[in-house]
């Protein structure tokens, strides 16, 4: 009789400390020589599965519960997939693909760690399910399909691969191909899928509202404001009353003007300028106070929190706060009364900051201007018309002005620019997208951006270093060390010296290697390089500085109608500016609130990123399914050991050319200096090179695009 698994480990588990040679193990059984080698088959399988130990002189041990990790599986695309231990101090586990088993992407399991046996040898680490802990998904999105006569659903998200078998007759009126949402009653096992009962039908898969539903399911975020939270909104006035001036400076004279995109609908900051005494620009910055309307804990408040901030997908916006207060009495609408925090500045002929003062207001901005506009002003190529200069001739040239003298100023410092390219999805009549362009940025922009920038690192000053007030602070820590010196190590090959020097000086250091190598062949290069050794800004109750900005100060302030962290900071500033003792007296209280909140809206501001990641890259698979075996002039965005990454000329779109459709040579990854090298012919791939490649596979499941190379 065979051996099984159950009585070989019942028999070592009266041992458990014990370790064996296989011929001491197998001869506590009576077993025929044809079953010897199926027990010994027997033993390295348990090994390779975890259950066992594979130790010095080919001996085993039981494992032990002391051996077992605990983390979350993250499952690759491919199939395999990794578990991130809940200990931060373990590095993360590969677990081949044939051992997933009926684990789940997300899923919190149990993990054995084994070097399985390869030709005799100990291979690299490896871990095995030993436990499905909690389970990830209690209900999945996916394509409803019927096969065999069987009702199934294929999820959506290419990491949970296996399909979710109906265990009933949908209700509801549903047809093959459509987006439905499903709630799993019994997971998968090996020899069966999991089940699940149907919950709701969204629509077509490729309906514009459904995907955009599927993304926000996908990213968990919410689509739909509470009754409670629109009848608070319902309840706020939708209009400035007499009672609302209170305290407040008159500055409705002044001539604000908004400038923005052409579809922006709610407008956050309205600026002026105007020239003073010598060389100096004065500006006012003025920013919707959208904390006079939205209180602490009320239900708009609760629920702005959670959100933390907006979504924005092509032609569709997931707002934080309700339409009518971002789009409507918060919105710094033209030719109509707002009630405004402003942060009025004087800058001298270096831009840098001489004075600075804040204060509630009332305003009425002049005009509603476009980037678009704007910059056909500042080319000379269309004349200022009266909406555009409400303070008379040259109001946009001396805004230009001002804004040159702080990018001056900042450069200066070390601030970094890296001008990252955008994409702007061009929709047609139906929401499907007709165009993939690059988003141009015009000194309109720039404008718009340093005078922002301006205001949120004046008021950290002020709170921080004027006042010692808590504050939510904006940080961005500097590279690691590690990651520096392999940059380092990178630009002397291309003959650049870079001093690492410490604090403030390494962003000058850097921002001068940036202009050395500004219009050079290698510029994208070097930028490139550059940026992945960047860690990702943040929130933080505690200052740590901004190294991007090379700012030893700096805080969010001027967008409170879609980002929390700006409406925290108008309510630190008004209890300071209306009250100091109140001030005071909860301060305790912020720096207790303060860490949770910039960690919520930290995590909340990349789940955003991410969701407005996929969608963009959705429209972009859509829009290229139909040129399929076209060819295109495409340059070189990235290397990686599997693959070269290329973004094309004519459209905004980035995709692979996988390792493999390089068949002329074989290539090596030269991860030193981001390149692959072919063996023979040494031909050298690397970013910014020209290459024409074609078409050959559009995934929009999985988000990807794979090209060839098209030989020259």
């Amino acid at each position: 009789m065979a051996l099984s698994s159950h009585q070989l480990l019942a028999h070592l588990k009266k041992y458990p400390g014990r370790s064996y040679t296989a011929r001491e193990i197998l001869a506590a059984f009576s077993l025929k020589r044809r079953d010897r080698q199926e027990a010994l088959n027997l033993l390295e399988r348990l090994a390779d599965e975890g259950l066992l130990q594979r130790l010095k002189g080919r001996r085993y041990r039981l494992a032990t519960d002391a051996e077992l990790l605990r983390g979350r599986v993250t499952i690759h695309r491919d199939g395999y997939g990794f578990v991130v231990p809940e200990d931060k101090a373990r590095e993360d586990v590969f677990v081949p693909a044939r051992y997933l088993n009926t684990v789940m992407d997300g899923d919190r399991v149990s993990i054995r760690v084994v070097r399985p046996a390869w030709r005799g040898r100990p291979g690299r680490p490896e871990g095995r399910i030993v436990e499905v802990l909690e389970r990830a998904h209690r209900e999945i999105l996916g394509r409803y399909e019927v096969r065999h006569r069987q009702a199934l659903v294929v999820p959506s998200d290419p990491r949970l691969s296996r399909p979710v078998q109906l265990t009933e007759v949908p209700q509801q009126e549903v047809r093959p191909g459509q987006v439905v949402r499903l709630r799993i009653d019994h997971y998968p096992a090996e020899a069966r899928l999991a089940t699940g009962t149907l919950l709701e039908v969204l629509g077509d898969a490729d309906d514009p509202a459904v995907e955009i539903a599927a993304v926000a399911w996908k990213f968990n975020l919410p689509t739909e404001f509470p009754p409670p939270v629109l009848q608070a909104a319902a309840a706020l006035p939708d209009r400035i009353r007499e009672e609302d001036l209170q305290g407040r400076e008159d500055l409705r004279d002044l001539p604000l003007v908004t400038i923005d995109g052409e579809t922006a609908m709610d407008f956050d900051d309205a600026v002026a300028v105007r020239r003073e005494g010598g060389d100096a620009i004065r500006l006012w910055v003025a920013i919707a106070d959208v904390g006079y309307y939205v209180k602490e804990q009320d239900p708009v408040d609760r629920e702005a929190l959670e959100r933390a901030t907006s979504v924005y997908f092509p032609g569709h916006c997931i707002p934080m706060l309700p339409e009518s207060l971002s789009n409507e009495i918060c919105s710094l609408k033209p030719h109509e009364e707002r009630l405004a925090m402003v942060a009025e500045l004087l800058f001298d002929g270096s831009g840098r900051r001489q004075e600075s003062r804040f204060y509630s207001a009332v305003i009425r901005s002049r005009a509603r201007l476009t980037y678009t506009r704007v910059q056909e002003v500042l080319d000379g190529g269309d004349a200022e018309t009266e909406e555009q200069r409400p303070d008379g001739p040259g109001h946009l040239g001396l805004m230009q002005e001002l804004a040159r003298r702080l990018t001056a100023m900042r450069h200066g410092r070390g601030s970094l620019d890296f001008d990252l390219p955008e994409a702007e999805v061009v929709l047609g009549l139906r929401g499907r997208p007709e165009s993939i362009l690059r988003a141009e940025r015009t000194e309109a922009h720039r404008i718009i951006e340093e005078f922002m920038l301006a205001a949120n690192e004046a008021v950290a000053a002020f709170l921080s270093e004027g006042q010692q007030a808590p504050l939510l602070y904006r940080v961005h820590e500097p590279p690691a060390l590690d990651k520096l010196q392999a940059f380092q190590q990178f630009v002397a090959h291309l003959n650049y010296g870079l001093v690492l020097d410490e604090g403030p000086k390494l962003a000058r250091r850097l921002q001068e290697l940036l202009q050395r190598a500004n219009d050079r062949p290698e510029e994208r290069l070097v930028n490139q390089v550059l940026l992945r050794c960047m860690k990702q800004a943040r929130y933080d109750a505690e200052n740590s500085g901004h190294f991007g900005l090379a700012a030893e100060l700096y805080c969010h302030f001027t967008s409170p109608i879609r980002r929390y962290p700006d409406l925290v900071v108008h309510r630190i500033l008004r209890e300071l500016l209306e009250d100091e003792k109140k001030s005071l007296r909860r301060r305790p209280w912020w720096r207790q609130q303060l860490p949770a909140m910039a960690e919520h809206c930290s995590q909340n501001e990349r789940r955003a990123m991410e969701a407005e990641r996929d969608i963009i890259d959705l429209k972009k698979c859509q829009f290229m399914a139909d040129r399929l075996g076209e060819e295109f002039a495409a340059t070189v965005s990235g290397v990686l050991a599997f693959g070269v990454f290329v973004e094309l000329e004519r459209y905004f779109v980035e995709g692979l050319v996988p390792i493999a459709a390089l068949t002329d040579d074989f290539y090596e990854y030269e991860e030193a200096l981001h390149r692959l090298v072919g063996q023979r012919r040494r031909r050298i791939y690397q970013i910014g090179m020209p290459l024409t490649v074609r078409l050959r596979h559009v995934d929009t499941e999985r988000r990807q695009m794979d090209f060839e190379p098209v030989a020259s």
